[in-house]
Parts: structure tokens; C-alpha cells; sequence
């Protein structure tokens, strides 16, 4: 039966949705509310991400609309929009899905349009959905919605003598028949039990109970004792649930999966069942019609409705805890990213190897190969004399200004041997993890189809001293060694976190026109992988671009890619503006300005004085604010600048090169290689990574530690306690830390 009480002329069941103006104003006034941002900033951000923008771009070049929100914002708001958007096609699916049966009422629309997340809605469709031959469907199909309805009234009837009203004679079609008083009942629990546990306000106060009151209990799996002695350390655990860290969830979860773990994530039975007595039952149990409900209400719980809402809350505790881990995850990459780059030096770069020698690759200061070869540093006495002479011979003859040795296997060894030889010049040890990952990718087969993996690598080790930014887009994030669980979390998700952080790193270092790889042009700001090939391929064919303008000669580069391009790509040309991170849009406006300082574009850029003279109010105009005029005179007092800190070479402490080295007490320095939400792992220069517990990082209390420390950073640490059986070394960054033991 449909319900006819419309309030909306023209909006009756079978009416479309919302249209798009009246859906995205909605979008707007909730992602406002939601991110403290008013309307209008979210409807900008909304406008221009609609025509094409990109979240760096925004953030950079349209700050006078967004009211200088920056990319975190920007990209807060491009993913709330999406998620809406995904929210509305399921309810439109929903909305069809009911108007196909014909089942839309108006009251339900109305509900079903005014449902703000997926939980609510999908609460709202359970009760109308296609039913597959669950308990209670059977049951009602055997005509016992009656005797439910009669029993859930708890009037006080008896259940028996109601009952024998709805048994069939022998000879019933077997999906019609009821043969005794127990099935009847029964069949009437289920009928009951399924209604209870599809009504939203009961699913809403089950959810909220979990919640509040949730404990995640873990428990090893039977027979799994030896085999999961990984997870020990949960084989009986329980704590609330609104305590549960993000790594703790993901490893219990990762202990479930592999079958070693069991895990449960509910209140205390007895108060779930509470909640739903004292929702339900009237006057108690006292009455035996109550009693029947009540037996219903415990089915209810223990079969559909406690499953049923630990499955949503596995979803968002699961979901948390990946957001956490991505969160964690794309800042570590991000320190690592912009981690300070030696700069166009001339690089003699060494991958360490024990048995089979160290490779050796010479780069000159463009970061091209220019010779290689292998010397073993850790053989005999003859075969140390050679590699020193190589490498003597190889410093002299290309003016080498620097030495890249990877920390990976006889990085130490390779390194002091290095050292030894006194050669004047830098020796770092450079951070390995995922240079193997590279030395094997298409990407490095294109650049050198004719070298070994291992020369490759050693490529790889030498460039990314000069440049980490530049190699480390060449590899997959997850592959850099700085994640948390990275293989354990919605992949969609960190990977799109990741490619942000990537992108948003690329563009605020900028990017040279005339050197850069095909794949760090894809992260620049409105191009991708097809253009950055085509513009690699129109310089291979043409040579190096005299001006950012040329890039429009580009296949396939129309007018919107080059506007959200432009800006964050450097060119060494005759207009010094090209080389900055000024967009060619407002070239004319800093063209006025240097008429009206009385001098040239190029005298703005190197004189102060000339800059003094300018009142930036006198250029705010409709298009332009002060945000983008002070952006453009500090670009003019900086062209070009690079955000990234300047080189300082580190060196690990001499002498220590082996955990056995290691004793308590000691005081070392150490680069931070990953920080998690239990604390941040540092080298030592030991082949073995230290752990300095959240405990441990400072003489206060730290809640995270991303508040102390970074990938990358160079830490002082002491040593208090060592396991060389195990591996494991535990560190403090405290002033006077207690040694364990």
C-alpha cells in the first residue's frame, strides 16, 4: 500500500532525485559544517576542482577564491565531495531499486533523501531489500506473520493456545506446513527476530552500545600456539575498544587472517541483551507471550543483529586504523621526499656487496652514467689494494665532489674503506631500500637496457644522494621501507594518499623543463604519464625549451594542462620569470610592476630597493589579492627558490659497524628510517634498525611521535638495551634514560 501524503508538488515515488544544483549546495553546507570551513570556501574549491584544477594548483594559484585554504584542505574537501557522490549513486540505486518493485512511498523517500552517511541508509533500505529465504521469510510464507504480531504485542494471550490457530493438516505442501505447536513458535521467533534486527532505531542503539561499551578480545586459534608465536603477545587479550592503538588493530587483524588469532570486537553479552529487554520487552518476562519474545530478542542478538553490527564496527575500526597507518605512512614519505639533496655534484656511487664485490658507478653532475665497474673492498689483501687504486684513479680522472655508498650489506665496511682512503671528498651512506625495486622496473630497463640489475642499483644509490626526490618517483611508494602495515591497509586508499604526498612534494620543489625524467613530470600538476612522455619526446626531437610558452608546442598540451602546469615547472631563459615559480597569468602584472619601479623585470628580481618601492595595494584587483601578490614578490626575492633544507653530510660513529659492537649505555648518532605510532626506528649503522619507543623519545610525555621525529632526521641516541639473538635494539633519546637489564 502506498503512501500519498507528498508535501513536495511533483516529487511522488516514482520522482527523480534531487537534482545536481540541489545535491551539490547539500554537499557544500555538509563538508562546511563538517570541516569548519565556511560555504563559500568549499563551493570554490568545488568549482574549480569541476573545471579541471588540480589540489596543488588550487592551493598555490587560486588562493583569492579558496580564501588561501591550503592542500590538505583543498584535498579534504575533493575527498568529501567524492565520498557524497558515492553515497548519492548508492541511493539512487536504492531509490530504483524501489520504485522497480513498487515500494517507494513518499514518507520513505523522504527518509531515504535525508539520510547523511551509508550506515543510516543502508538501515533504512535493510527492512524493503530482496529477501533471500531467510528463517523468517520461510516462516511467513507459512502464514505465521499473525501469530508474530500477536505474540510481539505481549498483551498477555497464551502463546500454546494461540498457537494450534496456525497448524496444517498432514499433506500440506511442505513449504506451507506447520505441523506443531513448537514450530509455530518458532517460526513466529524468527519472524520477530528478523524484524527486530532490521529496525534502524534498534540497529542505531545496538551500534551505539557496541561503540561505547566494545571490547576487542584476541584469543590463539587452536592448535596454533607454536606456529603463531609471532602474535604472542595477544593470544589473551582483551581491552575496551575506544582504547585499541591503530597498530595494535592491524596486527590482531593480520593474526586473524594467517588463521592464528581469534578475534572479537563486542560488548559483555549480557548488556547487549539488557539493551534489547529493555527496548522490547513490556512489564518483563513474567507473561509467557513475553517469554517467547524475549527468546526471540536472544536469537535476535546472538544470530543476526550482534554479527551483523561487529561486521560494521570490524569496517570502521579496520578503516581507522588504515587512515592511521596511511596518515603515518604518507608523512614519513613525505620527510623522505624532501630529504636535502647534495645537488648537481659529480657522484662516484657505490652498491656494497660481500661475495660478489661492489658496484661501481660514475655520475656526472647531470646525474648521467659515465663508467662503471666492480672492486671488492672486503677480499684480500690484493684485491683491496686494486679497489683502492680504482677508486683513486676513478676520483682523480672525473673530478669526483662525492661518494654514495648504500647502507644495505657491507655498507659499513664499504664505507670505512672508503673513508680510509682520504680522498677530500664527502663519503655518504645512502638509504637503499627500494633502489633492487627500481634496478628491475621497466623504468630502468628504458634507461640502461644494457646494464646489470646491480649496476642499476648503483645508479640509483648515486642519483638519489644528488637528488632523492627526483629517483624516488621513479619507484612505487610502498617500496621505499617508511610504511606501517602498508600491505595490510585498503590499497585504493594509500595509494591515493601516497600519489597526493608524491605530487604535492613534486610541485612544491618544482620541477626543470629541460632535465627531468619523464616520470617526475607525470607527478607535475595537470600533466600525467601520456604528457610527460610527449614533452620528453618533443625535447629528445627539438632540444630544451626556450621558454615555458614553447610548451604548448606539445602534442596533445592544450591551454588547460599548461595553465595548471606552467607555474611549478622551471625554465633558464631569457625572461627570468620563467625560471620561478611566478605564473605565466600574471607575467603582465609583474611586468607593470617593474615599468612602475622605473626598471626591468630582470632588475625587480635582483634589486631590493626596486621591490621597496612597489605598494602592493596598488595591484589588488577582482582577479588578484594580497595572498597572490606577496606569493609573487617573494618568488621575485627568491626566484626558483628549493624548499628542501640544505646538504650536510652525515657520518655514523667509527668503530661500530656490527650489533656485536654494540653495549649498553652508549651514546651514537642515527638517522630516523621510520616512525610509527609506537615509536620511530633509527640506524645506527649496525645492518640492524634500533627501536626508540614512544616511551623513549623525549624527557615529556609524547602521545605521537611525528611530534618529536621524521624519516630522515639525525637523531642522538644511547643504546639500553641490546638482544643479539634476536636482533633487536632498544634505544632512548632521553637525556638520562634507564638502561634495561
Amino acid at each position: 500500500m502506498k503512501d500519498n501524503d507528498s508535501d513536495s508538488p511533483g516529487k511522488g515515488p516514482g520522482a527523480p532525485a534531487q537534482d545536481d544544483a540541489t545535491q551539490r549546495a547539500r554537499h557544500v553546507r555538509s563538508i562546511a559544517a563538517e570541516l569548519a570551513l565556511s560555504p563559500a570556501r568549499v563551493a570554490a574549491v568545488a568549482r574549480l576542482l569541476d573545471e579541471g584544477g588540480t589540489v596543488p594548483f588550487i592551493a598555490r594559484y587560486r588562493k583569492e577564491a579558496t580564501g588561501s585554504l591550503d592542500e590538505v584542505a583543498v584535498a579534504a574537501v575533493r575527498d568529501r565531495l567524492q565520498a557524497l557522490a558515492e553515497l548519492d549513486k548508492r541511493r539512487e540505486a536504492i531509490l530504483a531499486s524501489l520504485t522497480e518493485r513498487e515500494l517507494l512511498t513518499d514518507a520513505l523517500r523522504r527518509e531515504i533523501e535525508a539520510a547523511g552517511d551509508k550506515a543510516r541508509l543502508e538501515d533504512i533500505y535493510l527492512p524493503h531489500r530482496p529477501k533471500r529465504r531467510t528463517r523468517g521469510a520461510m516462516a511467513l510464507e507459512r502464514g505465521l506473520g499473525p501469530l508474530a504480531d500477536a505474540l510481539f504485542a505481549q498483551r498477555g494471550l497464551n502463546p500454546q493456545a494461540e498457537a494450534r490457530k496456525y497448524l496444517t493438516p498432514d499433506g500440506t505442501p511442505a513449504e506451507k506446513h506447520v505441523p506443531d505447536v513448537d514450530a509455530a513458535l518458532g517460526g513466529a521467533r524468527d519472524i520477530i527476530a528478523e524484524r527486530v534486527s532490521e529496525n534502524p532505531k534498534a540497529r542505531q542503539a545496538m551500534r551505539t552500545l557496541f561503540a561505547r561499551r566494545g571490547r576487542f578480545t584476541s584469543r590463539v586459534a587452536k592448535g596454533k600456539e607454536e606456529a603463531g608465536a609471532t602474535y604472542r603477545d595477544w593470544f589473551e587479550w582483551d581491552e575496551p575498544l575506544s582504547s585499541v592503538p591503530s597498530h595494535r588493530a592491524l596486527a590482531m587483524f593480520r593474526g586473524e587472517r594467517e588463521g592464528m588469532l581469534k578475534l572479537a570486537l563486542r560488548p559483555l553479552e549480557e548488556e547487549a541483551l539488557g539493551l534489547m529487554r529493555r527496548s522490547v520487552l513490556r512489564g518483563g518476562e513474567e507473561r509467557e507471550d513475553a517469554r517467547q519474545v524475549g527468546a526471540a530478542l536472544d536469537d535476535c542478538y546472538k544470530r543476526l543483529l550482534g554479527p551483523s553490527i561487529e561486521n560494521e564496527l570490524r569496517a570502521e575500526v579496520k578503516a581507522r586504523a588504515d587512515a592511521e597507518a596511511i596518515r603515518v605512512f604518507a608523512a614519513n614519505l613525505r620527510e623522505l621526499l624532501l630529504d636535502a639533496p647534495l645537488g648537481q655534484k659529480r657522484v662516484l656511487a657505490l652498491d656494497p656487496g660481500f661475495r660478489t664485490g661492489a658496484k661501481l658507478a660514475v655520475l656526472d653532475a647531470q646525474g648521467a652514467l659515465k663508467e662503471y665497474t666492480t672492486i671488492f673492498v672486503v677480499g684480500s689483501a690484493k684485491q683491496r689494494d686494486e679497489a683502492a687504486a680504482t677508486l683513486r684513479s676513478l676520483c682523480a680522472k672525473h673530478g669526483i665532489e662525492a661518494v654514495a655508498v648504500g647502507n644495505g650489506t657491507a655498507g659499513r665496511e664499504t664505507e670505512a674503506f672508503v673513508r680510509g682512503l682520504d680522498q677530500g671528498v664527502p663519503v655518504v651512506l645512502v638509504n637503499e631500500s627500494g633502489a633492487s625495486i627500481y634496478s628491475a622496473s621497466e623504468v630502468a630497463r628504458r634507461e640502461f637496457p644494457d646494464l646489470d640489475l646491480t649496476v642499476r642499483g648503483a645508479v640509483s644509490i648515486g642519483r638519489r644522494l644528488m637528488d632523492p626526490l627526483a629517483e624516488l618517483v621513479k619507484i612505487d611508494p610502498k617500496s621505499i621501507g617508511v610504511g606501517q602495515y602498508q600491505h595490510d591497509v585498503d590499497q585504493a586508499a594509500l595509494k591515493r594518499t601516497l600519489d597526493d604526498v608524491v605530487a604535492s612534494c613534486v610541485n612544491s620543489v618544482g620541477v626543470d623543463l629541460n632535465t627531468a625524467s619523464a616520470e617526475l613530470l607525470a607527478h607535475v600538476s595537470g600533466l600525467g604519464p601520456v604528457l610527460a612522455a610527449n614533452i620528453v619526446a618533443h625535447r629528445d626531437e627539438h632540444g630544451p625549451f626556450g621558454s615555458r610558452r614553447e610548451l604548448l608546442k606539445v602534442k596533445r598540451l592544450g591551454p588547460k594542462a599548461f595553465e595548471q602546469a606552467a607555474g611549478f615547472l622551471r625554465v633558464r631563459s631569457a625572461n627570468p620569470l620563467d625560471a620561478s615559480a611566478v605564473h605565466p597569468e600574471r607575467y603582465a602584472l609583474v611586468e607593470r610592476m617593474a615599468r612602475d619601479a622605473g626598471c626591468s623585470v630582470a632588475d625587480l628580481v635582483n634589486d631590493e630597493a626596486a621591490r621597496q618601492r612597489l605598494s602592493l595595494d596598488d595591484y589588488v584587483s577582482d582577479e588578484v589579492g594580497l595572498p597572490t601578490l606577496r606569493d609573487i614578490m617573494a618568488e621575485l626575492a627568491r626566484p626558483g627558490r628549493d624548499p628542501r633544507a640544505g646538504f650536510s653530510a652525515f657520518a655514523f660513529a667509527e668503530g661500530v659497524s656490527d650489533i656485536a659492537h654494540l653495549r649498553t649505555g652508549m651514546q651514537l648518532p642515527g638517522i630516523v628510517t621510520n616512525v610509527t605510532k609506537f615509536g620511530a626506528f633509527v640506524d645506527v649503522g649496525v645492518h640492524r634498525d634500533g627501536l626508540v619507543h614512544v616511551s623513549q623519545l623525549a624527557d615529556r610525555f609524547v602521545r605521537d611521535p611525528s611530534e618529536v621525529v621524521a624519516a630522515g632526521r639525525e637523531v642522538l641516541v644511547t643504546v639500553i638495551g641490546v638482544d643479539e639473538k634476536r636482533g633487536r635494539i632498544n634505544l632512548s633519546m632521553k637525556r638520562d634514560p634507564v638502561i634495561e637489564g
